[in-house]
């Protein structure tokens, strides 16, 4: 009897699963359809049915937009911004979790409390820093900030603490290995499962960013793809262009699949890597 209940609770438990996945995916399923819509048909309401107005709404969208060159330059700042984020941060990460200095606690809390502080909060500053130094119109402010980022080294801290023991850094230290290379030979390998989880959401934060770059880029050439696809909504005819946003969206939000895809066999076991004791 406990079995059959078991499998009743296990089998509703599963059920309620597949149907938030479900909903979860609602949302991509509905913008690739649009994606083959036109304007007109996405205004009388929402259907699971494509239309067959791909081939205008690709046409529409490369009148205003060169994709390709928008995704190029959103990978010029993702790219390296998120290699930065994650190397950075899993170096102050391991400082502060390995390393008993004064002042460490204090840097914690400092760095927690940046976490809760909005971005948008510090943005009229950030762009008079960016125009004493010259750098509006430029790709450096909105890759070099990348290297501060308090929610990573937060996540990254606790994940060294839960899986790398001191007695391993302390072997290394007697072995006569520096302090550099201990990093990088024994404790970079072990936080990699970390560091490529936050890298997702890391590389589809600095895709995504729209208001930084809307700001700071002014040349049409160099603005990312989330600010070139905005643009359609100023064009003339804002209803022909419902189907193109659509498609030019969907289309961005290829890189992040590939993304995830080659870095979520890392998600499970960094989200696991606390609940094994030795």
């Amino acid at each position: 009897m406990n079995t059959v209940g078991y499998k009743i609770k296990k089998g509703i438990l599963y059920l309620l699963l597949i149907i938030l996945a479900l909903l979860c995916l609602l949302p991509f399923l509905l913008m690739m359809i649009n994606s083959t819509r036109s304007g007109v048909e996405i205004t009388t309401g929402f259907t699971f049915i494509p239309s067959s107005h791909l081939k205008e709404n690709w046409e529409q969208l490369f009148k205003f937009v060169n994709l390709f060159r928008g995704m190029g330059n959103s990978l010029l700042v993702a790219v390296p911004a998120t290699i930065l984020c994650g190397y950075f941060s899993s170096i102050t990460a391991y400082a502060l979790a390995m390393y008993k200095f004064k002042g460490n606690k204090l840097i914690f809390i400092v760095n927690v409390l940046f976490m809760m502080i909005p971005a948008q909060l510090s943005l009229i500053g950030f762009y008079n820093l960016c125009m004493t130094l010259g750098l509006v119109n430029s790709y450096i402010p909105l890759i070099i900030p990348a290297v501060a980022a308090p929610g990573t080294v937060f996540f990254l801290r606790q994940y060294v603490q839960a899986t790398l023991s001191p007695a391993l850094i302390e072997a290394a230290r007697i072995d006569g290995a520096g302090e550099l290379r201990i990093f990088h030979k024994i404790v970079f390998p072990i936080m990699i499962p970390g560091v490529a989880t936050m890298s997702i959401g890391a590389f589809i934060g600095n895709w995504n960013n729209y208001l930084t770059p809307l700001i700071l880029l002014n040349n049409p050439e160099k603005m990312t793809l989330p600010v070139m696809i905005s643009t359609l909504n100023a064009a003339t005819d804002l209803q022909s262009n419902q189907g193109a946003i659509y498609l030019g969206v969907a289309i961005s939000v290829i890189p992040i699949l590939i993304s995830f895809c080659f870095f979520s066999k890392y998600i499970i076991s960094s989200i696991s890597a606390g609940g094994v004791k030795e």
